[in-house]
């Protein structure tokens, strides 16, 4: 496949999970995301669909840090075809390898550094649920602080002993507060 560019989660917000959403999903949605799926779920909550009730975001990403391309360039650096990463990627995608090499060299690329989506996070009008571990090797507690700095009604539960995939190393509490969140949220 062709090379991934810097607006890669813009274009999965508006190509693929606007169409996903229209048409699997055209009723009132709570968007839950991971990493890279909780950026895309940003991007398409700030384009402010009705169908959107809210979000609840796990380890997103709102700008690059040196400690998230710093994990990334360790992780190229060290891919192999039978790593515990390469397996779940075959587990999901086509071609795993492709996918790893296309997303890491996407944020590798001098031009992603600028990448940055908090004027978005601003236009949003929906509630926000923002989850980060301490220990996440992919960003900082930055994230989620600059996410409540930019959006009033925003949560945020920050885990201790938790890396960058908080619903795998903390799924109860997690769990939880997700289906919390989603209790208050105003069914329309």
């Amino acid at each position: 496949g062709a090379p991934l560019t810097p607006d890669f989660m813009h274009r999965a917000a508006d190509d693929e999970l606007a169409p996903l959403l229209a048409t699997r999903c055209p009723g009132p949605a709570i968007l839950v995301g991971h990493s890279d799926g909780a950026s895309i779920a940003l991007i398409h909550a700030s384009r402010q669909p009705p169908s959107i009730l809210g979000a609840a975001l796990l380890a997103p990403h709102l700008f690059v840090e040196p400690v998230c391309t710093e994990s990334i360039a360790a992780l190229a650096r060290d891919w192999h075809p039978e790593s515990r990463l390469a397996r779940a990627l075959a587990r999901h995608h086509r071609d795993g390898a492709l996918t790893f090499r296309r997303w890491s060299e996407a944020w590798l690329d001098p031009r992603f550094a600028d990448w940055n989506i908090e004027s978005e996070v601003a236009r949003i009008d929906r509630p926000l649920l923002a989850i980060q571990g301490r220990d996440d090797q992919y960003g900082t507690m930055r994230q989620i602080d600059r996410i409540r700095e930019l959006h009033a009604d925003t949560e945020s539960m920050k885990l201790d002993r938790c890396g960058h995939s908080p619903h795998v190393d903390r799924p109860d509490e997690v769990i939880a507060r997700i289906a919390a969140f989603v209790a208050r949220l105003p069914i329309r």
